[in-house]
């Protein structure tokens, strides 16, 4: 899994009366730029942009990257420029050091007018701090706090063993940075175990009673919060509360909206190439020590993991969607910052398996008290109007929310409520089970969970019951049970659900799944054959778990698959859409495998035309 975030909502004072600094408010407008005279000319619009950002480097290239980004306006009195940071990662592909490897830029920092156009202005480390070990500085957070700008940052790897969260303090939002010498958060054993836990990450904000806290974490060990002390460079150890369950989040960032505190969290790899289905999710709290809890009332804390998916790929190119920050510009438009993959050109030239992540930026708009991405449309990939980055232009986006396909006209033929005593002639088998591993009665399908999966060349590869795909567009869906405890056991990867199946190594699942001592719904995209060093197999994740849950698969144009979890079978969260051909004649099908001594109960599997307007 990944282990590199983004982070950041600011907890200071504001000082610039006309700009959205870098002040704890992330999400609230900033004041309002001075009325125009009626007779006066009408306000410019800003420029339009077109993801990725263009972040430009003194020789003129593109930088390749800028992983975990975080931005925010200047604290800085009669400074107009934005700045953009960016997690320890290579510019380009060219620069080489004495070995010939790709040099590492400790936070590049970059500057901007439009919030779209960016130029580099130096790293904050060009010397990195000796205390970091062999470790490098990820994930940087920028805080404005009586004069003085903080920068936190994971230490990815400290010499003291361990990650940790370091500091640094300038006047400048661009340095130079001095370092405080010593970690804000220090290395700390995971519970019950001798490993250190991931504390990658920092996000700090001031709530509304003045207090300072700093979360930070990662998937071995989960999310913490603890509180800062005053001088913003220590902790208090004993304050230290866990927000969010291990296996599950990372690159933390609290964003306050209408009196509710909204974490966002980002999911599953970030680093896979083309097959990256990182993505963000939210919960929400009065408190900003939590319980924190999901659109469907799930806190992120339960073993099935509660998230309401934010920003999830959408088809086009970009996959991999996640390790977010957010900005309000001066109109009140609130705009996600975040890093994304391209599927067409995933890696470094010459470096295959090292991922790129550019930074990417779109408007975060709010539907019935919840985050969604354009209008949940999700990453742009075409011209877009960009952000009111200055006092006086007038806003050029305005938001348009669109909606999800619906069921249209069922494909009886292909349904089944499975109210018999044995399988419908419509199902056949690639490698029939055993007969007393599976039966239909009383309006269920029971299907023992398989010692197998479907990852070749590995065996023993399991069964996978299929029927005919229809032609066109169309959405199967079904309503799943997988009696893994609802406890902290692990039963890796023990899971029951959907499959659009090609063969065996190209294929798309959506399953109720247990990964490690959480058990969340994954959505998988297995590929081959792949490129030397390419991976096979990527995922994402949806929606939570429940006693039973609904499954749905849409497939739409020739080759998408997108995936949606529910827990009443009414309210529906969008997860990833991957895009995959799967060739002419795939089918559609259920599978329940990856560990043996369970069962997978299915209580229908259902095949509509689809109606209404998708994506």
């Amino acid at each position: 899994m990944s282990i590199r975030s983004v982070v950041s909502v600011l907890a200071a004072v504001a000082i610039a009366a006309l700009a959205p600094g870098l002040h704890g408010g992330a999400g609230v407008p900033p004041a309002a730029a001075a009325p125009i005279h009626p007779a006066a000319a009408a306000p410019a619009l800003p420029p339009t942009y077109q993801n990725p950002m263009s972040l430009q480097l003194p020789d003129g290239q593109q930088a390749a990257s800028c992983a975990d980004p975080f931005a925010a306006h200047s604290s800085t009195p009669g400074d107009k420029y934005w700045y953009l940071y960016c997690t320890a990662d290579a510019l380009t592909s060219t620069e080489k050091d004495a070995s010939g490897n790709p040099v590492l830029h400790q936070i590049p920092m970059f500057r901007s007018l439009d919030l779209t156009h960016w130029s580099y202005v130096g790293d904050a480390f060009p010397t990195k701090p000796a205390w970091l070990g062999s470790g490098s500085a990820w994930a940087p957070d920028v805080v404005y706090r009586n004069g003085t700008y903080f920068l936190y940052y994971a230490a990815s790897d400290s010499a003291a063993g361990g990650s940790a969260v370091g500091v640094a303090t300038s006047s400048s939002p661009t340095g130079p940075w001095t370092d405080s010498g010593s970690p804000v958060v220090p290395p700390t054993n995971a519970p019950n175990s001798t490993a250190k836990r991931w504390e990658f990450d920092p996000e700090v904000i001031t709530a509304d009673d003045g207090t300072s806290y700093i979360y930070f974490g990662s998937y071995f060990g989960g999310i913490h919060v603890r509180q800062l002390t005053a001088d913003g460079l220590h902790t208090i150890a004993s304050s230290e509360r866990q927000i969010a369950i291990d296996n599950r989040y990372e690159g933390t960032f609290i964003l306050k909206h209408n009196g509710w505190y909204y974490f966002m969290g980002s999911a599953t790899n970030c680093c896979s190439g083309p097959l990256t289905g990182y993505s963000v999710f939210t919960a929400r709290s009065r408190s900003p020590l939590g319980p924190f809890l999901d659109k469907d009332g799930v806190s992120i804390l339960a073993n099935r993991v509660g998230g309401t998916p934010v920003l999830t790929q959408n088809g086009n190119r970009w996959v991999g969607a996640g390790h977010n920050a957010v900005v309000t510009d001066f109109s009140g438009q609130d705009w996600i910052v975040y890093h994304a993959v391209d599927r067409t050109d995933p890696y470094y030239a010459g470096q295959v398996g090292y991922t790129k992540r550019p930074a990417l930026i779109d408007p975060l708009d709010w539907h019935g008290d919840w985050p969604v991405v354009r209008g949940g449309a999700g990453p742009s990939d075409q011209p877009m109007p960009g952000p009111v980055a200055q006092p006086g232009e007038r806003a050029a986006y305005h938001a348009q929310f669109v909606h999800d396909p619906q069921p249209g006209r069922p494909v009886a033929s292909l349904s089944d409520e499975f109210s018999g005593s044995s399988l419908s002639n419509q199902w056949s088998w690639v490698r029939q089970p055993a007969s007393t591993t599976y039966s239909e009665s009383g309006g269920s399908l029971r299907w023992q969970t398989q010692a197998a999966d479907l990852q070749p060349p590995a065996t023993p590869l399991a069964s996978v019951l299929t029927e005919r795909a229809p032609s066109g567009d169309y959405m199967v869906e079904t309503k799943v049970s997988v009696n893994t405890p609802d406890n902290s056991q692990v039963q890796n990867y023990v899971q029951g659900g959907l499959i659009v199946y090609g063969d065996d190594g190209n294929y798309v699942r959506l399953t109720s799944n247990s990964i490690w001592n959480t058990r969340q719904t994954e959505f998988g995209n297995h590929v081959s054959p792949v490129p030397a060093g390419y991976p096979s197999y990527g995922n994402g994740v949806v929606g939570p778990v429940g006693d039973s849950t609904y499954l749905r698969i849409v497939h739409t144009g020739r080759d998408q698959y997108t995936a949606y979890t529910s827990l009443d079978g009414v309210h529906w969260d969008r997860g990833d859409t991957w895009t995959h051909d799967l060739g002419p004649n795939a089918r559609i099908g259920l599978i329940s495998l990856g560990g043996s001594g369970f069962t997978s109960t299915f209580d229908y599997v259902h095949v509509n035309a689809i109606a209404g307007e998708g994506r």
